[in-house]
C-alpha cells in the first residue's frame, strides 16, 4: 500500500496527489505489456460483421449504381425502405478498400517558383499591376494601369481606362517600350497573374521586345509589393478624392499626384526621390546632403557622439524575394551611373 491508497476516504485523489507532488493522471493503474509485444486490436461491439461489409460492397459495385455517388445511393435505399448502415459506415468501409477517391483524374497542384529578382540600375525591372478607382456612380469603376520602375520607384508609365484587358496592357507597354527605347535583354518586366497579365497578344508584345516576363505565385501579394505599395501610396493620399466623377476627373487628379511622387523623397530609396534615382542625380544630391551634415557638425560637435555623420545614398540594389548569394554579387558588381535617361512618364488616354 502506498500513502496515496491509504488516505481518508474524503481526501479526493487530486488533492492528496497534489500534496504528494504527483502527477494524478500517472497514478492509475496501467496494464504494461512486454517490448515487442503487439498491441490487441480494439473490439468494438457495434462493429459491422464482415457479411455487413461485404453487402455494402456489393450495392455500391451494382450496376445500378456504378454512376451514383455514396450519399446519393444511401439515399435511394433509404427512400426504398432498406438500411445497412449510415452514410459515413458506407464511406468508412470504402475508404479502408481505398475507393473514395476523385472518380476522374485530378490534375495535381501546380508548382510554382518564387520569383528572386534584382535591380541595380533603371531599366533593370519594372514592376506593374492595375487598381480599381471608384466612381460616383454605384458599382462602376475605372481601371489604373501603372508600371514602375523597381530600381527608383519612378513611375514609367500609368492609363486610366473603363476596361480590363490584355489588349490595353498591350497599348500601354507598346508605348513605353517604345518611349524609353528598351533594347533586347534589358528588361525584366514583374506581375501578377490577372487575365491581362497573361493574355497572348501582351506576352506576344513583350518577346518582340526581347523582354523577359516574371509572375508572381498565385495568392501571393508580396511577391509584387512595390506596385501593392503603390496603390497604397495612391489612395491614402491626402489630395485623394474617393471617388472619381469619370475618366476625365480620374486622369487629371492622376497627373497631378504622378507630378508630385516623382519628386518626393521616398521612404524605400533612402528619402531621395524617385526621379533623382532614375535620372542619374546620386552623387549630386549626395554631395549636398553632406556637405550640410559637416557644416552641422562643425557647429554642433557635441549633438554627435559618434563621430561625423555620413549622408546614406539608395540601396545599391532594389530586389523582389532577395536571395542572399544573388544579392550579394549584384551589389559587387553595382556601380553608379549617372547617365541621363529620358524619363517623362507616358501617360495614355
Amino acid at each position: 500500500m502506498t500513502a496515496l491508497d491509504e488516505r481518508p476516504a474524503h481526501v479526493p485523489r487530486s488533492r492528496a496527489c497534489a500534496a504528494l507532488g504527483l502527477s494524478r493522471t500517472g497514478t492509475y493503474p496501467r496494464a504494461r505489456r512486454h517490448r515487442g509485444e503487439p498491441r490487441a486490436a480494439a473490439v468494438q461491439a457495434r462493429a459491422l460483421s464482415e457479411s455487413e461489409r461485404q453487402q455494402i460492397r456489393d450495392l455500391v459495385h451494382s450496376d445500378a449504381y456504378r454512376d451514383a455517388s455514396l450519399p446519393v445511393i444511401h439515399a435511394t435505399e433509404l427512400n426504398a425502405g432498406r438500411v445497412i448502415a449510415s452514410l459515413s459506415t458506407f464511406y468508412r468501409v470504402l475508404r479502408a478498400d481505398g475507393e473514395t477517391r476523385e472518380r476522374r483524374a485530378q490534375r495535381a497542384p501546380g508548382k510554382h517558383a518564387v520569383p528572386h529578382l534584382l535591380a541595380d540600375r533603371p531599366h533593370a525591372c519594372w514592376s506593374w499591376d492595375s487598381s480599381k478607382l471608384p466612381t460616383l456612380e454605384p458599382r462602376r469603376y475605372l481601371n489604373l494601369y501603372l508600371i514602375l520602375d523597381l530600381y527608383s520607384r519612378y513611375v514609367i508609365a500609368w492609363m486610366i481606362s473603363a476596361k480590363e484587358n490584355g489588349a490595353l496592357a498591350q497599348h500601354l507597354f507598346q508605348q513605353a517600350l517604345t518611349h524609353y527605347a528598351i533594347r533586347g535583354a534589358q528588361l525584366t518586366v514583374h506581375q501578377d497573374r490577372g487575365a491581362p497579365m497573361i493574355a497572348e497578344t501582351y506576352r506576344d508584345l513583350l518577346a518582340a521586345f526581347g523582354v523577359e516576363p516574371s509572375y508572381s505565385r498565385p495568392r501571393v501579394s508580396n511577391d509584387n509589393a512595390a506596385s501593392e505599395s503603390m496603390f497604397k501610396t495612391v489612395k491614402y493620399s491626402p489630395g485623394y478624392p474617393g471617388r472619381f466623377a469619370g475618366a476625365d476627373d480620374a486622369r487629371t487628379w492622376m497627373t497631378g499626384f504622378v507630378d508630385h511622387y516623382q519628386s518626393r523623397p521616398h521612404e524605400g530609396i533612402a528619402f531621395y526621390t524617385p526621379s533623382d534615382v532614375f535620372h542619374g542625380r546620386i552623387d549630386q544630391v549626395h554631395s549636398r546632403r553632406q556637405a550640410a551634415l559637416d557644416a552641422h557638425f562643425a557647429n554642433h560637435p557635441q549633438r554627435y557622439p559618434n563621430g561625423p555623420p555620413k549622408a546614406k545614398r539608395p540601396p545599391p540594389v532594389m530586389a523582389i524575394n532577395p536571395h542572399d548569394g544573388l544579392t550579394a554579387i549584384a551589389e559587387r558588381g553595382a556601380t553608379d551611373r549617372n547617365e541621363t535617361i529620358r524619363a517623362t512618364p507616358v501617360c495614355l488616354p
